[in-house]
């Protein structure tokens, strides 16, 4: 059964554009903008090789983005106006250089591993929450913008594609399979920034984990137990 859970406001794409504020000398995609009539999304290829999963949309430092489990980035407009609120300034669709930016969906609450049909054709699954980084700070040119946007916790996910299709604005999202566990996009970016603790609690998402979140809670529970086994060692 399809439940009903938003719509694409906008597709998304920027071009490279070189700038002062990041060190890769291939420049930035961030500056993403909507763009008229369908776009093509598929898989782009492991990370460090394969960049955006949207057709003319450019990603430059492929060491920490893009690749199969970061191949759509996706925030919702409600949460941009909460923020245009409290920064005082006009945030239009694609101002986190999301790919997609929708309407009446909770980002924010959505499950790692839930599966979402985005118009007709395109199947894609959520893999993880949106990591900020020096470039985004230097994007917005807002003081103290890492530190604020992570107490925010309202990061946007990540998307890899299980199904390739096009999409274009106005595109319908219907969740299509959403998992029986705790593991909420917000739950697991506390995880990894302020909450470390939570971490071991993050596998219960079990192989719909980016890879590289599942090593660090791997990580992280192989350390607390030779903790534990060191003190009852004493």
């Amino acid at each position: 059964m399809l439940h009903s859970a938003g719509s694409v406001l906008t597709v998304n794409v920027g071009r490279a554009t070189i700038t002062d504020y990041t060190e890769c000398p291939s420049g930035t995609g961030i500056d993403k903008r909507p763009v008229d009539g369908p776009v093509r999304v598929t898989a782009p290829g492991p990370k460090g090789v394969g960049g955006s999963g949207l057709a003319g949309d450019d990603v430059c430092n492929t060491r920490f983005h893009g690749g199969d489990h970061q191949a759509v980035y996706v925030y919702a407009r409600e949460d941009l106006d909460v923020w245009e609120r409290e920064l005082g300034r006009e945030l239009p669709n694609g101002a986190f250089g999301e790919n997609l930016t929708t309407r009446g969906l909770d980002i924010t609450g959505t499950l790692v591993g839930e599966r979402w049909r985005i118009g007709r054709e395109l199947l894609v699954q959520v893999t993880a929450p949106r990591i900020p980084c020096l470039t985004f700070a230097g994007w917005l040119d807002q003081r103290g913008w890492l530190k604020r946007f992570t107490q925010a916790a309202v990061p946007g996910a990540y998307l890899r594609v299980l199904e390739p299709g096009e999409i274009r604005s106005g595109d319908r999202i219907e969740v299509v399979h959403r998992p029986d566990h705790e593991v909420t996009v917000a739950f697991q970016f506390r995880a990894v920034t302020t909450e470390r603790t939570l971490l071991p609690r993050v596998l219960a998402a079990g192989d719909a984990l980016h890879p590289e979140a599942r090593a660090k809670a791997l990580d992280y529970v192989a350390k607390a137990e030779r903790r534990r086994t060191a003190a009852a060692d004493r």
